[in-house]
């Protein structure tokens, strides 16, 4: 079965935007569990502009399904993570200004840098993912630095989905299997939503987890945060 993992990132921003507690970004994710979903994912950037420091504190007793933290691992965020043990860690290699993710890592490059990293995760008993993209050789790079997972980058997925899904999704096919026979776990994630992600899904039902916030704040606004996280999981079915 695939996960869904809620990204409450935007209900940061949100609640950021005018001060105060309104909307409780810890609430939303006791909610968010209670209404289906399997995992709550939060991505703190050093200038704190949604989810803070301090939120990943508050939420880690609060999340009873499993707590993802991801983010670029420096000094400050390694100590977070070790601080607040969650059951995964998934690095990306953000720039401390970026908007959002867009690339995976050039694990080849970095191999050293992330083999530690690895290396200091499993000693604390934290299952690791790598973001990458579809090139394959990063994959087996990830792998040989001892990642548990990689989380695959929709983005070009979402992209071309809607002009041509076979073509869309042929990459990320062949990615997911070099995954599976490499033995690590897969995820994915960035602009999957209700259009794309049961397509996604029937093509690589083996995905262990796909993490999901953007397009799915947006839904709820509409449908309501329960109706949301149950048209989600639907396409995961």
């Amino acid at each position: 079965m695939t996960k869904l993992s809620v990204n409450i990132n935007k209900v940061a921003t949100l609640r950021n935007a005018r001060g105060g507690n309104n909307p409780n970004v810890a609430q939303v994710a006791v909610d968010c569990e209670a209404y289906g979903a399997e995992g709550i994912t939060v991505h703190p950037r050093p200038d704190e502009r949604h989810i803070r420091y301090a939120d990943v504190y508050t939420l880690r007793p609060l999340v009873k399904t499993e707590f993802n933290i991801e983010g670029y691992p420096s000094k400050e965020f390694v100590d977070l993570v070790l601080k607040v043990k969650p059951h995964q860690v998934t690095l990306v290699p953000d720039a401390p200004d970026q908007i959002t993710s867009n690339a995976g890592w050039d694990t080849k490059t970095n191999l050293a840098f992330l083999t530690e990293l690895m290396d200091v995760f499993d000693e604390a008993g934290i299952r690791t993912s790598i973001f990458v993209g579809t090139d394959i050789p990063m994959i087996e790079y990830a792998a040989k630095a001892g990642a548990d997972r990689v989380e695959l980058y929709t983005e070009p997925y979402a992209s071309l989905y809607p002009k041509n899904p076979e073509a869309a999704v042929a990459p990320f096919v062949e990615a997911a299997k070099v995954v599976r026979k490499l033995g690590m776990g897969l995820n994915a994630g960035h602009d999957l939503s209700l259009a794309n992600l049961k397509y996604f899904h029937d093509n690589i039902p083996w995905v262990d987890e796909v993490s999901i916030g953007h397009a799915l704040i947006c839904d709820a606004l509409y449908l309501g945060l329960k109706k949301t996280i149950e048209e989600y999981k639907k396409c995961l079915h």
